[in-house]
Parts: C-alpha cells; structure tokens; sequence
C-alpha cells in the first residue's frame, strides 16, 4: 500500500485512525477509574472479519465482496462512489473510502498469505507474541484459558472475551480485562453490535423493487415498438398562402 504519513496528536497512538491504506492500528485509550487511577486500554483496530458481516449487506454491487467459508476475504475494490455512503454505518466503521480513485479498502485476512500456508502479516510481524492465528475453536480456548488466568490470579472479575453473538461472532478476537464494558477501549468496540435493519430492507427489498419496476418500464417500451411500430419523422404541416405582402 502507498505510504500513509503519521501525525502526532498529543497521543502514543500512530494514526488518528485506519484509513483506505492503513488497515491496522494499536489504539491507546486512557481511561480514568473510579478510584482516580488511569488505565491505558489497548486495542488492535482492524476488520474483525464478523460473520455476519455488515459490510457484506450493505455492499450495494453483488459480488464484489466475498466471504469464504475459513472466514479470509476477497475484497474487490472497483467499487462506485455510492459505496462510500453505505458503508458509513457498519460495525467497526470498516471498510474505508478513497476519495482520490473512488474506491474502498479493508483488510482481507492476508487471504494469499493465508491461502500460502503463512500467518498473516500482522501475526508474523508481532514483536511480542501477544497476537495469535489458528483455527476458531483453537482461539477461543486460549482466550479463554488468558481470561481465567486475569480472573484468578489478577483480580480482573470481569475479564473475558469479546466475541460478540449479536453478529455470529467475530474471526478476530479480543480479551478484555472488562468483557461487560468494551466501549471503554474504542467506541467502535460495542458490546453488542448490529446491522441496521436500513441495510436488510434496502438490499432485500427496495432494490429487487426497483429493478422490477425498471423491467417493467423496458418491456413496457419493447410492447410499444412491437404494437405501434418505431417513431417515425412527422410530415411539415402545409403553409398557408396569404396575400402579398412585399414585392420587389
């Protein structure tokens, strides 16, 4: 991707937010306890790959996004200006708009790397080995398992995971010191997030509906060519011949 200059803005964090070119982000988030103390809360801002994903309704040209079964995404991005207004309400706000070629981007889950046999790039490039990749089941038993150790041996009472059911679920993954209250590490990180039903009624209904009525309308205009014939030129009508009025 086209290198995306950082700015700083009184914060630890590298970008305000992700952007069309700038797909994955640690989020610094300083939260006050009610004992006075502060908290820094951490997020890795991305896709979390839902799957029931918002993105995938909203997309107003079938086809160009596509969801494969082990949850890696092909993101096409030939997609018009108008998608830029229908993603602007998905949970996480992802995808994100170029206005420069018209296009939209996210993180595809590293799908060629993925498809390769490597881990993704953000998984490999990790300094900590704080971040994991493997299968769903194999990722909820060790978030889990990371949860009751914050439980029992650190006193985080509502620690937890955060994969929220609201929308089948998340291939992303979170453990949280306090699963009850996600929003307190990034107001996108909602607890429990939904599809507006906007989305379902405009791709489900109102499109299928006006495309019905512009079928309508070309077979109403071939039923008259059939009927009534092409247009044809209508003869000048004769002019009227009047005294003279002007002689040479």
């Amino acid at each position: 991707m086209p290198f995306s200059p950082t700015t700083f803005d009184n914060t630890y964090q590298t970008m305000p937010a992700t952007r069309w070119n700038f797909w994955n982000l640690i989020k610094f988030n300083e939260h006050q306890c009610e004992d006075g103390t502060i908290q820094w809360l951490m997020r890795k801002d991305q896709c979390m790959h839902c799957a029931d994903p918002g993105c995938l309704r909203a997309c107003p040209a079938d086809g160009a996004i596509v969801q494969y079964t082990n949850a890696s995404w092909i993101f096409s991005r030939k997609i018009a200006l108008v998608a830029s207004f229908a993603f602007q309400d998905v949970p996480y706000d992802i995808p994100k708009f170029n206005p420069a070629t018209k296009r939209v981007y996210k993180c595809t889950l590293c799908s060629d790397r993925v498809g390769g046999g490597l881990e993704p790039a953000c998984i490999k490039a990790c300094p900590t080995g704080c971040l994991k990749f493997g299968t769903k089941d194999d990722m909820k038993y060790i978030a889990e398992e990371r949860a009751k150790q914050l439980r029992e041996n650190f006193g985080f009472e509502k620690a937890g995971v955060y994969d929220p059911q609201s929308i089948g679920g998340t291939h992303v993954v979170y453990v949280l010191h306090d699963a009850e209250n996600p929003e307190r590490y990034a107001a996108a990180c909602r607890k429990n997030p939904v599809i507006p039903w906007s989305y379902t009624v405009w791709k489900w209904l109102f499109k299928p509906v006006m495309g019905a009525f512009a079928m309508f309308g070309l077979l109403g205009v071939l039923l008259h060519y059939v009927t009534v014939g092409p247009r044809v030129p209508q003869p000048e009508p004769p002019k009227k011949e009047g005294p003279d009025v002007h002689r040479d």
